[in-house]
C-alpha cells in the first residue's frame, strides 16, 4: 500500500493546540505498517477519555475540549484516523474501506491498552468507535454519543446524499472551508462568526494538495447508508446486537443545528438498553461539528455524566 505522511512543517503554530504528538503504527492490512498519532494529555493514572473525530477534521477538533478533561484529572486521548491529520494517509481511494478503519483503529486501542473508557465519539467518530465498542465492550465505562450513528443501509437524509455527491465530484476538496460551513449557524457572508485564518489553515494543514485527499473525499462514500447489502451495513447489523444490550451508561449529546444527522439520537435512545432513563441533552446553536461550536459545553457534559455514573 503507498501511503503519504504531511511534513510536520505543516502542523507549526496551531492555535490553541500545544499537544506533544505520539505515533503508533498499525498493520496496513497489505504487509506493510501506517503511522497513527494521538494526543495523550492528562494524569496517566486518571480514567481514560476517548475522543474520536469524523470526516474531514482531525484531533484539532478537540482542542477546546481536552485541556477542561484533563484538568479534571482524567487521561484524554485524541486519535487521529488514518488518512486524517497527522496520521498517515494512504495514497489510493480505493485503499479505503469501512472494515480497515475499524481494524486500524482496533490495532491503535489495543496497543494504548487502556480501559474504564468514557467514548465521545462524533460523525466518523461513531461509525467506528461504536464498532470498537462491540468488539470490546468489557473495555467501556461509558459512551457520549454527538451528531452520529451505526448505519444499517436502510436511513439516509437527502442533506447526506448531498454530501457525498459533492465530497467525490468537487475538483478542489477545500476542508478549512467545509469546516466553517459545518458550524451554527452556516457561515455565509455577512451572517455568522467566521473562523480565523489560522483555524482554517490548522485544518487544511493535513493535506499539502489534492493528492492528500483521498480518504476525505470517500469515507462519506465509505458510510452504509442506503444499500442494506454493503458489507459495513451487514458487519453493523451484528454489531448492533450487541450495542442494543449495552446495558452501561449511554448519553446523548446532539446539536439542534445538523441536518446530516437530524433525528438520529432518537434510534440510539431507543434501542440501546444503557440509554434508557439517561439525562440526554440538546446542545443549542451548534452544528454538525458540535466540538468547535460548543466545546468547552460538550466538555463539561462529559465530564458531569462521568461524575453522575461512576460506580
Amino acid at each position: 500500500m503507498k501511503d503519504m505522511r504531511t511534513p510536520d512543517g505543516r502542523f507549526k503554530n496551531l492555535p490553541d493546540y500545544p499537544f506533544e504528538p505520539h505515533y503508533l503504527e498499525v498493520p496496513d492490512t497489505e504487509g506493510g505498517a501506517l503511522r497513527v498519532h494521538y494526543v495523550d494529555e492528562g494524569p496517566r493514572e486518571g480514567g481514560a477519555v476517548l475522543l474520536m473525530h469524523g470526516e474531514p477534521s482531525w484531533s484539532f477538533l478537540y482542542r477546546k475540549m481536552i485541556p477542561i478533561i484533563a484538568r479534571a484529572g482524567y487521561r484524554v486521548l485524541a486519535p487521529d484516523l488514518v488518512g486524517f491529520g497527522k496520521s498517515d494517509k494512504p495514497a489510493s481511494r480505493n485503499d479505503y474501506t469501512y472494515q480497515r478503519h475499524v481494524d486500524w483503529m482496533m490495532s491503535w486501542l489495543e496497543q494504548v491498552n487502556i480501559k474504564d473508557i468514557t467514548l465521545f465519539c462524533q460523525d466518523w467518530g461513531g461509525l467506528i468507535g461504536l464498532r470498537l465498542v462491540c468488539a470490546k465492550p468489557r473495555l467501556f465505562a461509558r459512551i457520549v454519543a454527538a451528531n452520529t450513528g451505526l448505519a444499517t443501509g436502510d436511513a439516509v437524509t437527502e442533506a447526506f446524499l448531498e454530501w457525498r455527491k459533492f465530497s467525490k465530484e468537487v475538483p478542489v476538496f477545500d476542508v478549512g472551508t467545509i469546516m466553517q460551513l459545518s458550524t451554527q449557524p452556516p457561515f455565509r457572508i455577512g451572517q455568522g462568526k467566521p473562523f480565523s485564518p489560522e483555524v482554517i489553515a490548522a485544518y487544511d494543514a493535513p493535506f499539502p494538495d489534492e493528492s492528500y485527499k483521498e480518504g476525505a473525499r470517500i469515507f462519506p462514500s465509505l458510510v452504509p447508508a442506503d444499500n442494506p447489502d454493503d458489507p459495513g451495513a451487514v458487519a453493523n447489523r451484528e454489531a448492533w446486537k450487541v450495542l442494543a444490550a449495552f446495558d452501561k451508561p449511554f448519553l446523548t449529546a446532539f446539536s439542534d443545528g445538523d441536518a446530516v444527522m437530524k433525528g438520529g439520537q432518537y434510534i440510539l435512545q431507543k434501542k440501546i438498553a444503557g440509554a434508557q432513563g439517561q439525562p440526554h441533552v440538546k446542545i443549542k446553536d451548534a452544528g454538525h461539528f458540535l466540538q468547535e461550536d460548543k466545546g468547552e459545553e460538550v466538555a463539561s457534559v462529559i465530564l458531569d455524566f462521568i461524575a453522575k455514573t461512576k460506580a
